[in-house]
């Protein structure tokens, strides 16, 4: 299996995100009545991507200084080799662990000697933030990105509130990606409309995060078809956060027959409840897809993963396709 749209602050166990706060004496404000694990998945009155990123919260006041990021890295890495997966892109905003005054480069350092002590095979992918007054931390993660660009870093990101934030007022951060060389994916096409993945396609993304949304104008789906733009789809997610009014209506069917290349990925195992077999048996019982179609997204993925030509020749004779 290979998961390509995955965070690791929605991904954490309530057990390490517990000894992580219990390591540095913070108390979490887990609601009367509730346990932690509740706290961090996503409740069933979930209606929106905005109450979905609320769940985030816990698990960021335990990832504030780099021996803790390492430590999240690490023990996530190992569960996915235990899960046996051969390969995952793993993404997190660097700028949204500094509290305790960090820098990105230290976060990110931290972030890939996490992955290194685990042994699994897995890139890092660097999030900016949707926002306001947060531009100069933008620019400062894609300088960062790009320093440890095929050393650990393996792309760049733009994620978090899209319908408060369009996709098209950052257009000077894609701008700077380019210059800097970046691959780009973007969350794009969950909360925002059509317009937000056509913008995230101009302005250079080479797959888009969800983009669901794509579906309500048939020019978008030309275009993704056209320039071979890859879905990173996550059912589980999209379905909690509305993107997707039920599973039965979920467009994965319609972006395979026009050709748009789509993976399956979990999102966030922890918020949604999930894994990545999960989120492919979901996908293969509601809609019949037979074994070789099922193995259709995971040559896909392997195909839009950010990895150079070796990598991937290697992921394929470790997979056995």
């Amino acid at each position: 299996m290979i998961d390509l749209h995955l965070h690791m602050d929605g991904s954490l166990t309530p057990e390490l995100v517990g000894e992580l706060a219990a390591e540095r004496s913070i108390r979490l404000p887990v609601p009367e009545g509730r346990t932690l694990a509740q706290s961090l998945r996503v409740p069933d009155s979930c209606r929106s991507l905005n109450d979905y990123l609320a769940c985030f919260h816990l698990p960021l006041l335990v990832l504030q200084d780099p021996p803790a990021v390492e430590k999240a890295f690490d023990s996530l890495c190992r569960r996915l080799k235990r899960q046996g997966l051969a390969y995952a892109e793993i993404r997190f905003a660097p700028q949204l662990h500094l509290k305790n005054g960090c820098t990105q480069e230290e976060i990110t350092e931290a972030a890939i000697r996490g992955i290194a002590r685990s042994g699994f095979f897995a890139g890092l992918i660097l999030c900016c933030m949707r926002g306001k007054g947060n531009e100069a931390e933008n620019l400062e993660t894609l300088e960062t990105a790009s320093r440890r660009l095929g050393r650990g870093v393996a792309a760049a990101d733009l994620a978090g509130a899209e319908a408060l934030y369009p996709t098209r007022a950052f257009s000077g951060l894609f701008a700077r990606a380019a210059v800097l060389g970046l691959p780009l994916t973007t969350h794009a096409g969950e909360a925002g409309g059509p317009d937000s993945v056509a913008s995230a396609v101009s302005f250079g993304a080479v797959r888009i995060g969800h983009g669901l949304r794509s579906v309500e104008d048939p020019q978008v789906m030309s275009l993704l078809a056209e320039q071979q733009i890859c879905l990173e789809l996550c059912p589980t997610s999209n379905l909690q956060t509305g993107a997707c009014p039920s599973l039965a209506e979920y467009p994965v069917r319609h972006f395979l027959e026009l050709g748009i290349p789509c993976t399956i990925n979990t999102d966030n195992m922890t918020v949604s409840g999930t894994d990545i077999f999960r989120e492919h048996s979901l996908l293969q019982h509601a809609f019949s897809f037979t074994a070789e179609e099922m193995g259709g997204f995971l040559q896909t993925a392997i195909r839009h993963a950010f990895l150079d030509p070796e990598q991937k020749q290697f992921l394929r004779r470790s997979i056995g396709i």
